[in-house]
């Protein structure tokens, strides 16, 4: 029988890969540790592996899959940036992740993040919590309606994103290299990020992460913003430049921030820290503003997406072990 391992492993993706297995006549199994040099022995009479991972993957890795006689990794997830693509074709590993597992889920945790900072829910319960029932300028809110919301990456993610902003009757602008012409009927597409940017109420990106877009929302982009903009970030760490972003906040050119990702974020997602120190000044410093909500890459998580994840996956690390490949491997 096929024996099929999952590392990374939570409570909750495991009955959903136990009922695959039954369906598929597979045998699984799991580990809650994350693959590394060492844990990779684990894989010695294994034929597949699918992994949950966020941080960097070591490059000697690949070398070692190959030898266990290991032919792909399955990403149950759609960011791919952990992998060194070149590496693992190298040695014959095939990479492959699950590129739509529920865009819904991401889109309208951004939009409930907008309207958060938009409506000042955090500095109201704050005040609530204090006893502080007053109605002050502090609190005052806008109306979505009224505002213009630049999408940065209108994949589907980013599409779904703009539709239920435009439900509010929002002005939509986007960029993206590759302009959707559907979209186009709901979004108006700017030729530069500088000028999508410049106008914007609230900025929500959707991009994934590249070499190529590493920090490049820099101090730089960040002074391209209009004035007590908000800023999304649903989509990849690396993408933003965190201490401008701070930076930003902290001279009032930005007013507020929601991070569901952050670029050092795999030392401690998703890991209990509640009786350990976090040995990270900015990320300490993200917790303990008002004017920042932080979540923990949480934006995905629902049963539907979950659902989706460990079945592609799954689904992923099968077909290359019957055909030699399947339709979302990435290299």
């Amino acid at each position: 029988m096929i024996k099929i391992k999952l590392f990374g492993v939570r409570e909750d993706e495991k009955k959903i890969a136990r009922d695959w297995a039954k369906q598929n006549q597979v045998d699984v199994s799991f580990s809650e540790e994350i693959l590394t040099l060492e844990t990779v022995e684990q894989l010695k009479g294994y034929d597949a592996v699918s992994t949950q991972q966020t941080g960097r993957l070591d490059d000697r890795i690949y070398e070692r899959l190959h030898e266990l006689g290991i032919k792909q990794i399955a990403q149950r997830s759609a960011g791919i940036d952990m992998y060194n693509l070149e590496k693992a074709s190298e040695h014959q590993i095939i990479i492959s992740n699950v590129p739509s597992y529920s865009p819904n889920s991401i889109a309208e945790y951004a939009v409930t993040s907008a309207l958060q900072l938009i409506r000042k829910t955090q500095l109201i319960e704050k005040n609530v919590n204090e006893q502080d029932f007053r109605w002050k300028p502090t609190i005052m809110a806008k109306e979505i309606k009224s505002l213009e919301i630049a999408i940065i990456g209108t994949g589907r993610i980013g599409q779904i994103t703009a539709q239920i902003f435009s439900a509010f009757g929002a002005k939509i602008v986007g960029y993206d290299l590759y302009p959707n012409e559907d979209a186009k009927h709901y979004i108006e597409y700017k030729k530069s990020i500088e000028e999508a940017v410049s106008g914007a109420d609230i900025v929500s990106i959707h991009m994934p992460a590249t070499e190529d877009n590493n920090h490049l929302f820099n101090e730089s982009l960040f002074n391209q913003f209009k004035d007590d903009a908000v800023f999304i970030n649903t989509a990849r760490g690396s993408i933003v430049d965190t201490k401008a972003l701070i930076n930003a906040l902290n001279s009032g050119k930005i007013s507020g921030a929601a991070l569901d990702t952050y670029e050092n974020e795999s030392t401690y997602i998703p890991k209990d820290f509640r009786n350990t120190d976090i040995d990270d000044p900015i990320l300490v410093e993200l917790l303990s503003r008002t004017d920042v909500i932080f979540t923990p890459h949480i934006a995905f998580y629902t049963g539907t997406a979950v659902r989706n994840l460990v079945e592609g996956a799954l689904d992923a690390a099968l077909s290359v072990l019957k055909t030699g490949s399947c339709m979302t491997r990435v290299n």
